[in-house]
């Protein structure tokens, strides 16, 4: 984590003029906005972003919020400062409460939550500043308790959420397998992304008559563990929602379930990516740049967070690894015309670290 200080000396007659450069260029951000309105290139905006963890689907997020900031910063002559305050709490739950009192020091423009846990703790120390925040990749942001409700946020806080239809994908492994018996439910019962979907999961299954056996990790070890125990009690598929600490495992547990057999549904296109089966749900690109569009809105245009609704995606989208789609035995064009009535768009995808 980088620790960042800025020392201000004020003496004599130039403290005035001292003072108002310590912060961001060009004053509060209402005028700030005022001054990108007229043109003012002189206006920054510092935008604190911080990261749950290094994943596939996060890093994505983030690549879009900055690309997307450059170049609505461009088209607005203002310049938003996101790389002297982007931080990364690799999942560490003390790094993130330090980063989080940095941010508010730093007396940053707006900060920007990646990811639920993220949000949660901004949340708790932008209390009493005026600092606004904007989360993504938060799943449920009613449920965990960040904002009143999605149409009317009620607080500093609105963002981006990456909710998931569980039945959906539920209904894409029957149609890939009409004969599923047993599924397995993989999970970190730490990740408040996964609570809602875990619950959905079982819902479906009680319906259709399927057993389900739950295995859980919190860390990449606990999860390989819990990959294998899976695949020793041959379940027919195993289904992980948007769950941060499984997607920072998939490149070390995926080749444990395609050696048995055994297809990975999961909640994005990034696991995917990184090896599992099938992923299904929201475009994690557009996610970002349509975070970063939210930041603009407030910090240039002097939108309410309170009044800004939180944005939601088409889940319709679903992604196959084509190796381990071969790897399992299965025909891709086959597999294609299974999903197809189900999703409103079927991408291929092979496995690799971090999108291109």
């Amino acid at each position: 984590m980088k620790k960042r200080i800025v020392t201000c000396l004020l003496t004599g007659v130039f403290a005035a003029s001292l003072l108002a450069g310590c912060g961001s260029t060009g004053g509060s951000s209402a005028d700030q906005g005022s001054a990108a309105a007229e043109g003012d290139s002189s206006a920054e905006y510092k935008v604190g972003i911080v990261n749950y963890v290094d994943d596939a689907s996060l890093n994505q997020i983030i690549e879009n919020i900055q690309t997307q900031l450059d170049v609505r910063g461009e088209e607005l002559g203002v310049t938003f400062n996101y790389e002297d305050y982007y931080d990364n709490a690799q999942a560490d739950s003390s790094v993130l409460n330090q980063i989080a009192a940095d941010q508010v020091a730093d007396d940053v423009d707006i900060i920007v939550a990646i990811a639920t846990p993220v949000a949660i703790v901004m949340q708790t120390a932008t209390e009493g500043t005026d600092i606004p925040v904007v989360f993504s990749a938060v799943t449920d942001p009613v449920g965990a308790g960040l904002v009143e409700s999605m149409d009317a946020p009620g607080g500093n806080m609105t963002g981006t959420s990456d909710a998931l239809d569980t039945t959906a994908i539920m209904e894409l492994m029957k149609a890939q397998n009409p004969d599923l018996s047993t599924i397995g439910l993989l999970y970190d019962t730490a990740q408040d992304s996964s609570e809602a979907a875990i619950e959905e999961a079982k819902a479906w299954c009680d319906e259709n008559q399927i057993e389900y056996v739950e295995e859980t990790g919190s860390t990449t070890n606990d999860v390989q563990l819990a990959a294998e125990s899976l695949a020793a009690d041959g379940v027919d598929a195993v289904f992980t929602p948007t769950d941060n600490t499984i997607m920072t495992a998939e490149l070390t547990i995926y080749e444990t379930f395609a050696e048995a057999g055994i297809p990975h549904y999961c909640g994005a296109d990034s696991f995917a990516l990184n090896g599992a089966f099938c992923g299904y749900g929201v475009d994690y690109a557009n996610l970002g740049v349509m975070t970063a569009d939210m930041i603009v809105d407030i910090l240039v245009n002097g939108e309410d967070p309170a009044e800004t609704p939180v944005q939601t995606f088409d889940n319709g989208i679903a992604t196959v690894n084509t190796e381990i789609c071969e790897q399992l035995g299965y025909d891709l064009e086959a597999v294609k015309a299974a999903f197809e009535p189900l999703c409103t768009q079927v991408n291929e995808i092979q496995t690799s670290e971090e999108f291109e």
